[in-house]
């Protein structure tokens, strides 16, 4: 979620006017795309440069990991570009967050669920405390709808610290009104907005959930609105209409769609799961999955296999990716009874799936795994 909202607040920016860089990470195709400025990556050459200049600093800092050192290059690149806003995607948690050195004029907490549990802790009030460790004194904060626990931690932590709290769903009122696999349309206002004229929002990310992010997205941007800056009703929705974020329920070609989705613990793989069932009503994919080592795998396919005809176990080059033969065996042991294979390569995967009778593909379980069919699709292309 976090990716997604700050992709779609850059995005409104931008049709506003402003000049923006947006930090996000992990990559999906190339390492360039984590730090965008006006919707471009930093170019290659000029990173290396970057790099190469701040390296002393870098030297000159013990234990600094690739993140933090990302994080800087980003900072500078930003600066450099004269940016009027940076976007931050925060990395892991929050509160010990690399991206968290900042002041911010508005801070976002997305759903929040179980991810990360052996660095954020094991219940979701410990995970919320970590995550609104981003929350910074007298600095409004926009939550997603949470769950009660989570919720109350939240509004503690934000009176604790002096900060409004603004909550989509209780604060920012948003209705679905269509959806197809073109995209969605909502509509959206502040609750003490008047109800009329009605501000209707076409949005190409798929899905129910993408329709809560957007909310929190303009719930974001209207804090910056308050604060002064000028951002007209229809370039928001200019941005929200513009916005791209591949990996996320991706629909790739109309003959046996294959659908790309980065899910990878259990919340995100239930989001995934009503989606297809939206999108797709009855139809059984067959599902390549792949996961990294620390991961909710059991959590995953529970939410998954119901839905599917057979899977297909494979391993993306990543050194944190999961076995894909362990893989195979936790399929087998959830309990559903379906075909699993398992593929020595990501190529071999997509071919097997391709040529099965199931209406579609499904790839899920890691970003590293859909980055890894994107480029095989890509070379097939080439």
């Amino acid at each position: 979620g976090k990716g997604s909202v700050s992709a779609m607040a850059a995005s409104m920016l931008q049709a506003a006017g402003f000049r923006v860089g947006l930090y996000t990470s992990p990559h999906l195709d190339d390492f360039c795309e984590r730090i965008q400025f006006d919707g471009h990556p930093i170019p290659s050459d000029e990173l290396a440069a970057l790099t190469t200049e701040l390296r002393p600093l870098f030297d000159a800092t013990p234990g600094i990991t690739t993140f933090e050192l990302t994080t800087a290059l980003a900072h500078v690149w930003f600066a450099r570009q004269r940016a009027d806003f940076a976007v931050l995607e925060v990395g892991l948690g929050g509160r010990l967050d690399a991206t968290n050195v900042l002041l911010p004029n508005v801070c976002a907490i997305t759903s929040i669920s179980f991810d990360h549990t052996h660095l954020l802790g094991d219940s979701l009030p410990e995970i919320a405390e970590e995550k609104s460790g981003i929350i910074k004194p007298g600095v409004p904060v926009v939550s997603a709808p949470q769950k009660p626990e989570v919720a109350e931690r939240i509004a503690a932590v934000a009176r604790e610290r002096g900060s409004r709290l603004i909550v989509a769903g209780r604060d920012w009122l948003f209705r679905r009104e269509s959806y197809s696999l073109a995209g969605q349309t909502f509509t959206a206002r502040a609750a003490d907005a008047p109800p009329e004229p009605v501000t209707r929002f076409a949005l190409p990310l798929l899905g129910r959930h993408q329709i809560e992010n957007a909310t929190v997205a303009l719930a974001v941007v209207d804090q910056l609105r308050q604060q002064g800056f000028t951002i007209p009703p229809e370039a928001a929705a200019r941005g929200l209409a513009a916005v791209q974020w591949p990996g996320r329920f991706e629909v790739i070609q109309k003959e046996k769609p294959i659908v790309l989705d980065c899910a990878h613990n259990r919340d995100s793989a239930a989001r995934l799961a009503a989606t297809l069932v939206e999108m797709f009503p009855g139809a059984r994919p067959a599902l390549i999955f792949g996961a990294s080592d620390d991961k909710d795998v059991h959590g995953m396919l529970a939410e998954l296999l119901p839905l599917c005809n057979r899977v297909i176990t494979a391993r993306a080059d990543h050194p944190r990716a999961g076995d894909p033969e362990q893989l195979a065996a936790a399929v087998r042991a959830v309990g559903v009874a379906l075909s699993v294979n398992v593929a020595h390569t990501v190529s071999d995967a997509l071919a097997e799936a391709r040529q099965g009778p199931e209406p579609l593909v499904l790839v899920t379980g890691s970003i590293f795994l859909v980055a890894a069919v994107r480029a095989a699709l890509t070379a097939r292309v080439d």
